[in-house]
């Protein structure tokens, strides 16, 4: 009668240091079934197995153990045992060696989509902003992750599904409610503290992403002196002044270069971040600074120095107003319609500048001779810039009641509307009649009840919206030189004179103050909040997540409430 030996193996620990006194087979057995227990449990979750062997004493001593050939259903294979019997090699030595990391911080890692112990990912670069680039790097970000978790792929799809729908929902177009449930301040920059955003606060972005479209404010402010510097000698009443031309030629060469390069800088946004651009339009406020571009443009045509072309064909002004119509026809329309992107919601002096681009239009088309374009574009002018200026005097409650001193200097965009509108008038009518004197006195009595406010504009930091007092106050001094040739007196010639000098001097000190802030102090473009802000209010329980929990037929109204407000949304921005 065949005796039987029980054999029991346990795994070791992290910290066993044990080696077999012999290359006997006992030792070969424990260590490799201690390889294939590591093998097939998570590391979190080993612990000490016991494994019982019924088998004859003598000839099954030399067998090494395979347990995928030699146990088939927890059942000895006596033929897979004699076959590994023969490949067995003369001496086998254990190797103890380190548990892998729990699986508890892999885990962990896929709930929050970093493996920062992997070396094959770089620890560093936060994945966020992938959200807002053009090509998001969702497929690298499942490709790693695949590669990183395979062989478990069927145990974590659920974490890795929801992990990837958290990523892909924080990037859809925000409604115009949202803006306002998150954002505050007039120009809605600034973030509400209950309010949350998708990129880090604790760090800077990258400069695209800091990068705004209020840039353009810059190129408006330069390109307006080329104007004033071309009509200062070319003037009847300001001859006397004895002015050379070369300062316009200057100005607009510098003006064209400074447009080219804000331009390139933005169009590498829009082909790198374009969701962070998408996000810049669908702001209820922002929008207005896409029309700051194609105004530029309308200035240099105007500001172009007789040195280079005299005569531009009238095919250029189609060209240029085409943009600026489109952009009036979808802000106008929003105006009218109501909802959250009424004007009475959305009322701000930066609107001004969907204003202008119809008069700087108007008085190009005129200069060039074309007559029923421009009366076009100022009649769609005057119709909303009245509206407007009614809104912004009235201050509703649905605005906000108080401006921060750090957008003060967007006042005096008060002053450019009908500072322009006055010269467009002339230029169609051939003369500096009355209603062009309307509207600069209107622009005169403006600008003076802004400038004794000398407190109104003390008192805080630099930022681009200080370019907000350039080219109002450039329009104003150039429309004062127009009126001078009217009515040339002294007093005319030297407030003439007194305007385009502060409005140069302003120019110069704040290009000077840009450039220190943007090269030295390195702090011009700060990131950009408005742009990060998610896409649902953190104060508001999630519906689905409700629903598909508990699943009470009461929340079949909430379905339906939800339903409809993702309806009013998507019309939102579809309008």
């Amino acid at each position: 009668m065949e005796s039987e030996e029980h054999v029991s193996l346990q795994t070791p620990s992290l910290n066993d240091k044990r080696q077999p006194t012999d290359p006997s087979a006992k030792g070969t057995e424990t260590a490799v079934l201690e390889s294939a227990f590591d093998k097939s449990e998570p590391p979190s979750q080993q612990r000490v197995h016991s494994v019982s062997i019924s088998m004859t004493p003598s000839p099954i001593k030399g067998i090494l153990f395979n347990p995928e050939s030699i146990f088939n259903n927890g059942i000895l294979d006596s033929s897979s045992a004699a076959t590994s019997s023969s490949i067995l090699p003369e001496a086998a030595q254990f190797h103890s060696h380190a548990l892998p990391k729990s699986s508890a911080f892999e885990d962990q890692a896929i709930q929050i989509g970093h493996f920062p112990y992997q070396p094959s990912i770089e620890s560093s670069k936060d994945k966020r902003f992938d959200n807002f680039k053009t090509w998001s790097g969702k497929l690298e970000r499942q490709i790693s992750l695949v590669s990183l978790l395979k062989g478990k792929a069927q145990r974590k799809s659920d974490q890795l599904e929801n992990a990837f729908v958290q990523t892909t929902d924080q990037v859809d177009p925000l409604p115009a409610d949202r803006y306002f449930d998150a954002l505050e301040g007039p120009e809605l920059d600034t973030l509400k503290a209950s309010e949350e955003i998708l990129l880090p606060e604790d760090k800077q972005w990258p400069f695209l992403l800091r990068y705004p479209i209020s840039s353009f404010s810059i190129c408006l402010g330069v390109s307006s002196q080329a104007i004033l510097w071309k009509t200062l000698p070319t003037s009847a009443s300001t001859k006397f002044l004895h002015l050379s031309i070369k300062p316009n030629l200057v100005l607009w060469c510098i003006s064209v270069a400074l447009l080219v390069v804000l331009a390139c800088i933005y169009l590498l946004k829009i082909i790198f971040y374009f969701e962070a651009v998408r996000r810049e339009y669908f702001h209820p406020i922002r929008i207005n600074f896409f029309f700051a571009p194609f105004i530029a443009l309308l200035f240099l045509a105007l500001g172009v120095p007789p040195s280079i072309c005299n005569n531009l064909h009238p095919a250029l002004w189609y060209i240029l107003m085409t943009p600026i119509l489109s952009l009036e026809l979808k802000i106008y329309g929003q105006w009218m319609s109501g909802g959250q992107r009424r004007l009475s919601k959305v009322a701000n002096p930066v609107n001004h500048l969907s204003i202008v681009g119809n008069f700087v239009g108007a008085l190009l088309g005129a200069s060039m001779g074309l007559k029923e374009g421009p009366i076009f574009f100022f009649a769609v002018g005057l119709a909303h810039y009245m509206v407007l200026f009614v809104t912004l005097y009235q201050r509703l409650p649905t605005n906000e009641s108080v401006i921060p001193k750090d957008l003060h200097p967007v006042f005096f965009l008060f002053v450019a509307a009908p500072s322009v509108a006055s010269m467009a008038w002339a230029r169609i009518q051939g003369s500096f009649d009355y209603g062009s004197r309307i509207g600069y006195f209107i622009a005169m009595f403006l600008y003076l009840s802004l400038a004794v406010r000398v407190n109104f504009f003390r008192g805080f930091k630099f930022s681009l919206a200080w370019w907000a007092y350039t080219f109002p106050m450039t329009g104003a001094a150039t429309a004062t030189i127009r009126y001078s040739n009217e009515v040339t007196n002294v007093a005319t010639q030297a407030l003439a004179v007194a305007l385009s000098l502060i409005a140069t001097l302003t120019v110069m000190a704040l290009f000077i103050v840009t450039l220190l802030h943007a090269f030295v102090l390195q702090d011009l473009f700060p990131n950009d909040i408005p742009i990060a802000i998610s896409d649902r209010n953190p104060n508001k329980p999630h519906r689905k997540w409700y629903q598909s929990k508990h699943g009470n037929p009461s929340d079949k109204d909430i379905d339906k409430s939800s339903k409809s407000a993702t309806g009013s949304e998507k019309r939102d921005l579809e309008i």
